[in-house]
């Protein structure tokens, strides 16, 4: 039984289709990767799993139980948890305090002292800067900020969204180091990127979506190794 599986997921704006026919399977334990261009459902696919979006037709399934009638904030009480694009962070609040608004679920607040401190230990730069208010933070400890906030909530499965946008080609390399840390540690994780070279060299396996369509699967190696991924995402 997969972790989490998607089946045939239909989601509209209005009357434009989003995502059409969509379906996969994460297994526990694993890193999945998702890569598309802009446009084509990545964020709307996280969006849809997380409860921020509802599916037309289709089903999402947990643990082995349907979850898809359930709102988004039951869904991270299950371990569902997403890291958005653009980070999200509360930028005059301090890093400790942005950390600790990730413990808010009822499953780990007894036991958020000893997360944060697990997780600054995880993330020592931000522990030489918890007294600081987020926005003073470089663009590279914002999004190791985000991260960290989403790991407080104890994650079953961690989703991230473009985390290595607009950032530093040196600052990406940490941050895809830090998902192989986390996925290494037991958490599984489903990653949307853009770039598809490093996420593809992380990952087990992975998805291609486009249009809003999966039209290519399998395992890492393979896909690197694909004709067409090779054209249309590596320039090769």
């Amino acid at each position: 039984m997969a972790l989490l599986e998607l089946k045939g997921l239909d989601v509209y704006y209005e009357d434009m289709p989003a995502l059409k026919g969509v379906s996969l399977h994460i297994e526990e334990g694993e890193c999945v990767c998702m890569v598309g261009a802009n446009g084509a459902g990545k964020t709307t696919l996280l969006n849809t799993i997380s409860g921020l979006l509802q599916a037309r037709r289709g089903e999402i399934w947990f643990e082995g139980k349907r979850v898809d009638t359930l709102p988004a904030h039951r869904r991270v009480d299950l371990g569902i948890i997403q890291v958005p694009e653009g980070r999200r962070l509360f930028p005059l609040m301090s890093v400790r305090d942005n950390l600790r608004i990730g413990a808010y679920s009822p499953r780990v607040t007894k036991s958020t002292r000893q997360r944060l401190d697990e997780i600054l230990d995880l993330l020592p730069m931000l522990k030489e800067r918890q007294g600081q208010v987020a926005l003073t933070l470089s663009g590279g400890e914002q999004q190791l900020l985000a991260v960290g906030r989403g790991l407080m909530g104890r994650p079953k499965v961690l989703m991230l969204d473009e985390p290595s946008l607009g950032l530093a080609p040196l600052v990406v390399k940490s941050v895809f180091e830090l998902v192989k840390v986390i996925n290494q540690q037991g958490t599984t994780v489903l990653l949307v990127e853009q770039n598809v070279k490093h996420s593809l060299e992380l990952a087990h396996r992975g998805y291609v979506l486009e249009n809003g369509t999966v039209t290519l699967e399998g395992s890492a190696p393979e896909l690197l190794g694909n004709t067409k991924v090779k054209s249309a995402f590596l320039g090769i």
